[in-house]
């Protein structure tokens, strides 16, 4: 846990290119009107309602718009259903009509990625990989790791105990390129998903051995930097990215584990600009960043022991690189990553509890009971949060500081999944299978 005097022990330290269509695409441009241009240029952008390139979405906040999904969830909402073989823990990723997810059999000695039409559930591709078995926790998976894309490559992680593989591929399913950032120890497995910035792909690498952040050059795999960590015990939290005030000069990169707590990096060189200091519990829940604060949980035994609210500020490298708002050991998430969304901070714990807080205050504004347990983390839909417990049931309820359950409906699989939301679709991944949730009048806007 960050201590009242952590403040003065601060440790401040010093596209898709437009896919294979884009030279037609051009071409038409030239004689159809200036929207069109506008389109081709915003091509690389996973903030569509037709996309959700990452773990949690854009910038991993769990926040979709422009979806109409159903509130009142019925059986029939379920457009299709399509068997993977072993188990997977792992969220879909999602651009446009291209679907992304990974499963694992056999102990983990292989591994899949299979790409599917988002709109249709068909097959396009599946590609193996060949590992090493190994031993995982009864919450884990050998493919539980969420891949990224940025519309042109997809980019996916595996580990076993001698080997930490991250590979690209290209949306036809050519390998372009693998590197391999060495052994993998954690009782757990490996769980942290990859993140995009520009023209990087970068992985926290926090495991209970030597530890690192590292960022290759998406297009040829080549290390463009890489910072060791301290370490303690494995951490699962995937960064994300904090914007600079006024949208002028770098993001800050920011990345969690217990034995740091939350850090701040330089996206471009690895650079740390400061540290909170070391937390009592480990981190698996992300860190989650909207409104100018920035919250982390962490905790142990399925149970969040302790929880961050902070404001960074705009000078990271400053002596006063952020704010402490509030702190919390009550009723926390563990595993799941909370919602900040309009003014208030939303968590689903590990054991089916719900709060909302007043997000810059920390104040309690309702708790309820919604039964069931949790290791997914919750995701908001054109203010809806759509939970989805261990035991395969999804629960609908408002983002709002008026507490309101719309709808209940039980899968007939369990999951550990996060869901993705994109082209007017709930995509579900349980043990064995994919799920796409669609309302028959659902009408997605897909100018972006």
């Amino acid at each position: 846990m960050i201590n009242e005097n952590f403040l003065l022990n601060l440790k401040t330290t010093s596209l898709h290119s437009l896919k294979m269509f884009v030279f037609g695409l051009a071409l038409i441009c030239g004689w159809l009107t200036f929207p069109c241009l506008s389109e081709s240029a915003d091509a690389a952008d996973d903030s569509s309602p037709t996309r959700w390139a990452r773990f949690r979405g854009p910038n991993g906040a769990g926040i979709a718009t422009g979806q109409n999904l159903p509130k009142d969830l019925k059986p029939e909402h379920r457009e299709w259903v399509v068997d993977l073989p072993g188990l997977g823990h792992a969220a879909p990723a999602i651009w446009d009509d291209f679907l992304f997810v990974t499963s694992a059999i056999d102990e983990g000695a292989v591994r899949y990625l299979y790409c599917l039409d988002a709109i249709t559930g068909e097959e396009r591709w599946v590609r193996t990989l060949s590992m090493n078995k190994s031993a995982k926790h009864i919450k884990s998976s050998w493919a539980s790791s969420t891949p990224v894309t940025d519309g042109e490559f997809v980019y996916v992680a595996f580990a076993d105990a001698e080997q930490y593989l991250l590979s690209a591929y290209d949306f036809a399913g050519e390998l372009q390129w693998r590197e391999d950032l060495g052994s993998f120890e954690s009782q757990h497995g490996q769980g942290t998903s990859p993140v995009l910035y520009e023209d990087l792909v970068i992985l926290a690498n926090d495991q209970d051995g030597p530890s690192s952040v590292v960022a290759f050059e998406k297009a040829t795999g080549k290390m463009a930097w890489t910072t060791l960590r301290e370490s303690r015990r494995v951490s699962y939290a995937t960064p994300l990215m904090i914007p600079p005030a006024g949208g002028k000069g770098l993001p800050q990169l920011i990345v969690a584990c217990g034995a740091m707590g939350l850090t701040s990096l330089n996206p471009r060189t690895g650079h740390m600009h400061w540290k909170t200091g070391e937390f009592s519990h480990r981190t698996v829940g992300s860190p989650v960043y909207g409104e100018g604060v920035l919250v982390q949980c962490c905790g142990g035994g399925g149970q969040g022991k302790y929880m961050v609210a902070i404001k960074p500020h705009d000078a990271p490298n400053s002596d006063d690189p952020f704010e402490v708002l509030y702190e919390h050991k009550r009723r926390l998430p563990y595993v799941p990553t909370p919602i900040i969304y309009e003014g208030h901070l939303y968590l689903c714990n590990d054991g089916g509890i719900a709060n909302c807080l007043n997000v810059e205050t920390g104040e309690n504004v309702w708790t309820e009971r919604i039964g069931g347990n949790y290791s997914s983390s919750p995701v908001c839909v054109d203010g809806m949060i759509y939970m989805l417990s261990e035991d395969g049931e999804i629960v609908v309820i408002s983002a709002s500081p008026d507490y309101k359950l719309w709808g209940r409906l039980k899968l007939d699989d369990h999951s550990h999944a996060t869901p993705a939301v994109a082209n007017g679709r709930l995509y579900l991944r349980t043990f064995h299978r994919l799920t796409s949730i669609h309302h028959e009048n659902s009408s997605v806007d897909d100018s972006n």
